[in-house]
């Protein structure tokens, strides 16, 4: 191929996924109800004690904050076509990020958006993000949280760089935690059973539960989601700085930087650099290896009641 057929392939490819980032793509619902609010507590480590997430006569039943990731299955967004030589084997999750604009109810009536935000030439490798914007139909398309997923796409690079997308500061700050011990830590060991409830989220990938297919992937067993590591490293810092409230998270972003096996221990170290924001790293015990980095919480103005 010559230099200018080559040129001229990767303008056109250019202008196809500016083109897609203005289109509006097909929404699907997004009905849940108590009972996926439990399954979600349970699949990221709550206990039966835990009553006000897993006991729908709690009079304080509610969601936990991170159950707003759950809608990312929802949304069906085909950007495979923009990139040169997809290989779905080559994809990685690198990066979520969830900003609440409302508690999200115990039972629930959503529309889940999905929207192509960027896509970024990294030279041999593609940077793709994407957002699952949850709405009410029934309230005017009310805006109750949006998703960004950060993918890392190998061998689908070299196709012309672009300035990136501006995006809310929270999700692409460095959140780097400050050179001294950890403010607070929060250990917890996970079940060899979780990957396998975990899944019934609605995030089937065999990846999680079949040794032969996670086998060809490298690795000596089923791993757990990374998403439920996120819940957990969530659920640490809500309950270290937030009084276990969950309408008091108002944003989460974390890198995924390492996998976690089923049945690993999980220390989730907090800095807390403000009465609004906790850096946050977490960390499996037995290998001393960072499963998550660039970690940080952003919480909502906590609220004094009345005398």
């Amino acid at each position: 191929m010559s230099q200018d057929t080559a040129e001229r392939r990767d303008e056109e490819r250019l202008q196809r996924i500016e083109q897609f980032k203005r289109k509006a793509s097909p929404a699907s619902p997004w009905q849940y109800s108590f009972r996926d609010a439990i399954l979600y507590a349970l699949s990221i480590g709550c206990k039966g004690t835990e009553r006000r997430f897993v006991y729908e006569n709690d009079p304080d039943f509610a969601t936990l904050p991170s159950f707003a990731v759950v809608a990312v299955h929802k949304a069906k967004l085909d950007y495979q076509q923009l990139l040169p030589n997809f290989d779905a084997r080559q994809l990685l999750h690198g990066e979520q990020f969830v900003q609440i604009f409302s508690h999200l109810p115990v039972n629930g009536n959503f529309t889940v958006q999905p929207s192509l935000v960027d896509i970024q030439d990294k030279g041999k490798a593609a940077l793709v993000i994407t957002r699952a914007s949850i709405v009410d139909p029934d309230d005017n398309n009310r805006l109750y949280a949006t998703n960004e997923v950060t993918a890392f796409v190998r061998k689908s690079g070299g196709f012309g760089r672009t300035k990136p997308v501006p995006r809310p500061a929270a999700a692409t700050a460095a959140n780097k935690p400050p050179a001294r011990q950890p403010d607070a830590v929060i250990e917890e060991q996970t079940s060899p059973d979780l990957a396998a409830l975990y899944r019934l989220n609605a995030d089937y990938n065999p990846l999680h539960i079949d040794s032969d297919f996670s086998s060809e992937g490298g690795f000596d067993a089923p791993i757990l989601h990374g998403l439920c590591t996120f819940g957990i490293s969530t659920k640490h810092v809500m309950k270290q700085y937030a009084h276990g409230e969950p309408s008091r998270i108002k944003s989460i972003k974390a890198q995924f930087a390492m996998y976690v096996f089923p049945g690993e221990t999980l220390r989730t170290e907090m800095w807390q650099l403000s009465p609004h924001k906790v850096v946050f790293q977490t960390r499996v015990v037995e290998r001393d290896v960072l499963a998550i980095t660039k970690a940080a919480i952003e919480l909502q103005t906590e609220t004094v009641p009345k005398l």
